[in-house]
């Protein structure tokens, strides 16, 4: 337990000389606890975790999320940025309590990016989903184009509005609206 703490610590201190940004330095600062409940599309998997609790990240909750969240084709797993799953938690809770959030693209290998954006343009070549920055979401019974609208208002990256496939992106990245 204490090698997990320390190895936390150490993380959070090099992200905030990083320049880590203000969504995720508010949550440092937010007591209490953050959950994500998470529904894989592809691979029909669920997970409810609390992944920020007692002023810090869980490991152990990050790695199941991580492990929900991999690339689906090939099962290669990697880790999500934290700052994407905060901005996850505080879009998803303007629609209420912890509501099941269906993911469509987590992360994605290099292999299968390459092989997504070969047939297709609206695939980035570098993705931000290939650095686990990145994430294709839906809440089922909820307006898209609300979910959009809320995603905007954090300004918390890129946010991608595809009504014709029903889910929005965001990611980590500079702010900007697609």
């Amino acid at each position: 337990m204490n090698q997990r703490r320390s190895f936390l610590k150490t993380s959070l201190a090099l992200a905030s000389v990083a320049g880590m940004p203000a969504l995720a330095k508010a949550a440092q600062a937010v007591p209490g606890e953050r959950t994500l409940r998470l529904y894989n599309t592809h691979t029909g998997e669920t997970v409810k975790s609390v992944f920020w609790a007692d002023g810090q990240f869980v490991p152990d909750a990050l790695q199941d999320l991580n492990k929900v969240l991999r690339d689906h084709r090939n099962n290669k797993i990697a880790p999500i940025d934290p700052q994407l799953l905060v901005l996850l938690n505080e879009v998803s809770g303007k629609f209420g309590d912890n509501p099941l959030i269906h993911v469509i693209s987590g992360y994605r290998s290099p292999e299968s990016n390459a092989k997504l954006h070969a047939n297709s343009s609206g695939v980035a070549k570098h993705s931000m989903h290939m650095d686990g920055k990145a994430i294709d979401i839906r809440l089922p019974g909820k307006d898209l184009a609300q979910l959009r609208k809320a995603a905007m208002s954090m300004h918390g990256g890129g946010v991608g509005f595809y009504p014709d496939s029903q889910f929005v992106h965001m990611d980590t990245g500079r702010v900007r609206y697609w």
